[in-house]
């Protein structure tokens, strides 16, 4: 017999775990689907910390739902063994001007978001680490931090088991389908199962299952690299807060050494690569590692020494770098989120209380109208 449940949710990584823990949390039937192990390190969430920031330059109108997934992160946090988010502050820094601190400081004035503003030589006095060009500016903000992608991936499928939730890894979907009900069949390579409502939240997948993402959520190799601080004190977490930085090079990002050895960062877009998620360079290369340590070696000397790690993650992103949350629009009993386009893993939290929503109601108290599917 086809086993059949209230919710299947496609893919556990970052989006599915915080779905699959809301739909149980709510004493529904449901049954998680992912193709990997849990958590594994093919897709978007992983890399060992993630950054978590309130200041938000890209749009005013994501803060609340920061705002609501720190407090759902707390709350998580509060059921597990493992410490999830660590407060360290966060800084968006550029040359006076630059779209990326007059955006953070827009999101903190609109919402009143505590924070201060830092020329570059004050930045350097209270955070060493730091040594910016003269005429850079920095927004500081207290309540940012990162977050452990892993840990909150094993938290959030831990409480959906506690409350009765089914999750199937190494279980890869072949194609799902509508029925006459009004509920989908989801094919896989062990089985068939069928559901009331389907939970789309495949990462890099995602358009392999939604012919409406083909050219909206589009996959791109990223690479991180975690080098040797010549100077290991001015790179630890409390010393050094997590951190964004627009540059002529480019837009880039990094943490304190956390977890392994290293001081990480990244380039947002790093060389630009649209890959297929099935097929692509996955081996961290010299010209990755160049590209990354130019940087390094201008910006943040103290701690640009010896590599200690190189990884690639996907980034899965959208025209114009919002998420995609919606319903189908031909099939409204399955809902998406997609596109995250490098910026999603905090939300995570409360993109699962979304996800469960709009499959349990058709719709969300959540502001998501900007992440509409028929924008584009």
């Amino acid at each position: 017999m086809t086993e059949r449940y209230d919710v299947i949710v496609l893919g556990v990584g970052g989006m599915g775990s915080a779905a699959v823990s809301h739909l149980a949390d709510r004493g529904v039937d449901v049954l998680g689907l992912e193709r990997y192990d849990i958590p594994h390190g093919y897709g978007s969430s992983h890399g060992i910390t993630r950054i978590f920031r309130l200041a938000y330059y890209e749009h005013p109108a994501y803060v609340p739902l920061l705002q609501r997934a720190d407090e759902l992160w707390t709350a998580l946090e509060s059921t597990h063994s493992q410490q999830l988010l660590h407060r360290t502050g966060s800084i968006d820094a550029g040359p006076q001007d630059s779209s990326l601190v007059e955006g953070s400081k827009r999101s903190c004035a609109e919402h009143d978001l505590d924070h201060e503003v830092l020329s570059s030589s004050e930045l350097t006095e209270r955070y060493p680490g730091y040594q910016l060009p003269a005429g850079y500016e920095a927004l500081y903000q207290p309540e940012g931090g990162f977050l452990v992608p892993e840990e909150c991936i094993v938290a959030h499928v831990n409480r959906a088991h506690h409350n009765g939730a089914t999750v199937r890894a190494r279980e890869r979907v072949v194609e799902w389908q509508p029925t006459d009900d009004d509920g989908v069949r989801v094919e896989t390579d062990y089985g068939v199962y069928e559901a009331d409502r389907l939970v789309i939240t495949a990462g890099a997948w995602a358009a392999k299952f939604v012919d409406e993402l083909e050219a909206i959520a589009v996959p791109e190799r990223q690479v991180l690299a975690w080098l040797q601080p010549d100077k290991p004190a001015r790179f630890e977490p409390d010393a050094f807060p997590v951190w964004n930085l627009q540059v002529p090079e480019g837009r880039y990002y990094g943490f304190p050494v956390h977890g392994v050895p290293g001081f990480k960062f990244g380039r947002y877009n790093h060389r630009e690569e649209t890959v297929d998620p099935e097929a692509f360079e996955r081996e961290p290369t010299q010209a990755d590692e160049r590209l990354l340590r130019e940087f390094a070696d201008q910006y943040f000397p103290d701690g640009a020494g010896p590599t200690m790690r190189l990884e690639t993650c996907l980034f899965t992103n959208t025209p114009d770098d919002h998420f995609v949350i919606d319903t189908l629009p031909d099939c409204p009993q399955v809902s998406v989120a997609a596109g995250f386009s490098g910026h999603g893993f905090k939300f995570a939290s409360v993109v699962g209380e979304i996800m469960a929503d709009l499959a349990l109601e058709g719709e969300t108290e959540h502001e998501i109208e900007m992440f509409s599917l028929d924008r584009f």
